[in-house]
C-alpha cells in the first residue's frame, strides 16, 4: 500500500493567485493550470485575455511537468535534433510539452503536483510559473 502526497484544491488556488499576481505585474494576461501528481487537472483559469488557444497549452505543460516529473524547458532543451530526445514532443499523442512555462511542484523532496503557464513567451510564462510555486512554497511556512 502506498501513500501519495498531492496537491489539493486549497494548494491550487494559491498556486494560481501567486501565477495571476505575476502575471498581473508583467501585463501578460495568462492560461494557468494545476495538475496532482498523475497529471489530472485539479484548477484552471483563463485570465480576461488569456489566449484561447493557450488553455490546452497550459494543461499539457502542467500534465507534463507533474506527470513526468520535469520542467517543460528542460524537455525542450534534449529534444532538438541529434540530442538523446529528439521527438519526444510528439509522445503521449502529442500531450508532452517541450515548451518553457510548465513547472513539477516539489515538497520534501517529492513531485506532488503541476503548474503550467502560457500566453506569453517561454520565458514569461516560466516566470510566471515560477511565481506560483514561491506564493505556494512560502504558503506552507
Amino acid at each position: 500500500m502506498m501513500t501519495i502526497n498531492r496537491l489539493d484544491l486549497d494548494d491550487a488556488r494559491v498556486l494560481l493567485a501567486g501565477a495571476r499576481a505575476k502575471a498581473d505585474d508583467i501585463g501578460v494576461p495568462m492560461c494557468i493550470a494545476i495538475t496532482d501528481e498523475g497529471g489530472n487537472l485539479v484548477a484552471f483559469e483563463r485570465m480576461d485575455g488569456g489566449k484561447v488557444t493557450s488553455i490546452t497549452i497550459a494543461i499539457d505543460k502542467s500534465f507534463t511537468a507533474s506527470g513526468a516529473r520535469k520542467a517543460t524547458h528542460e524537455y525542450g532543451e534534449v529534444s532538438q535534433p541529434g540530442a538523446p530526445a529528439y521527438g519526444i514532443g510528439s509522445a503521449i499523442g502529442g500531450r508532452l510539452m517541450v515548451v518553457g512555462g510548465g513547472l513539477p511542484v516539489v515538497v520534501d523532496g517529492e513531485v506532488v503536483g503541476g503548474i503550467g503557464v502560457s500566453s506569453g513567451t517561454p520565458a514569461q510564462d516560466r516566470e510566471v510559473a515560477e511565481a506560483g510555486i514561491a506564493a505556494f512554497l512560502a504558503a506552507r511556512g
